[in-house]
């Protein structure tokens, strides 16, 4: 990995701090990104990191505004690491009025990744790495309401928030062959993720490290892979569910992406105006 430029998001805690303090150790020249300035600081200064970047990524204005910084300040990419997701009991809206869990989990890594696409053109051997979950088994993708404006529940958003990671990642590698793209399952990892779900809290002592946790991120940026599309776990390919591997699920997945990203997806009058008054 040594001089090889990586960005790592969600990286000030957990799963993703592990996986940017070992490609620091492994020589990678690590950008961070979080949202709180003085604790992304503290954690580049932690584990050596090249720079930082700060953004809500649930807001898709502050996605294109950090990576047109990071292409102006860095201007080099080689791999980039899709880590940051959440887990929401209550249902949310971002200020530009989406449905929190879609956004973050779904439409941030979706947009990043095609803001970013041109340095991983140039870069060297370039990858694209997103962490999903084995909550995708129990997802569905809603087409006709993916902001659950309708009978809201968490687990149920955030399961199709992970699967959405992987039908986006199949249809990224369809449609650039020369971009290593994978996606994985970390494990239960016991992290800050889920603290306000009382499930979560209760079953934390069976959980994997933050650094167990991290490994099979590091599997996919650092060591020797030959597919791309794919799903891992614990560093081994693995077939995903059934609907994770539905090919026109993805490419209209990939389709609603675009339109919700490029201010073009049909929304409620109601929620659309409320977007509109909440990011003024």
């Amino acid at each position: 990995m040594k001089g090889r430029s990586v960005l790592v998001t969600g990286a000030t805690g957990g799963i993703g701090l592990e996986t940017a303090r070992e490609l620091v150790r492994r020589g990678a020249d690590v950008t961070v990104l979080g949202r709180n300035p003085d604790k992304t600081a503290r954690v580049a200064r932690e584990v050596g990191a090249a720079g930082t970047l700060i953004a809500d990524l649930g807001e898709m204005a502050q996605v294109r505004r950090v990576a047109a910084e990071f292409r102006d300040r860095v201007g080099r990419l080689d791999v980039l690491v899709n880590n940051a997701g959440a887990f929401y009991t209550e249902r949310q809206e971002t200020r530009e009025g989406t449905e929190l869990t879609w956004a973050l989990n779904h439409l941030a890594p979706f947009l990043f990744t095609r803001e970013l696409l041109p340095l991983l053109r140039a870069g060297n051997a370039p990858r694209v790495v997103t962490v999903s979950s084995g909550a995708h088994v129990m997802g569905r993708i809603r087409f006709d309401d993916p902001e659950f404006r309708r009978s809201y529940r968490g687990w149920a958003a955030y399961s199709q928030s992970k699967l959405a990671n992987i039908l986006f990642t199949r249809e990224l590698a369809r449609r650039e062959p020369w971009l290593q793209a994978n996606t994985l399952h970390p494990g239960f990892v016991s992290t800050g993720f889920g603290q306000d779900n009382p499930m979560f809290s209760w079953i934390s002592r069976l959980a994997l490290t933050p650094v167990e946790g991290a490994q099979t991120s590091i599997h996919l940026v650092a060591e020797p892979i030959l597919v791309s599309g794919r799903y891992f776990v614990e560093s081994r390919e693995t077939l995903p569910a059934p609907q994770a591997l539905d090919d026109g699920a993805a490419l209209r997945l990939w389709r609603l992406s675009e339109d919700f990203v490029d201010g073009e997806a049909q929304r409620p009058p109601e929620a659309a105006q409320n977007g509109q008054q909440a990011a003024s």
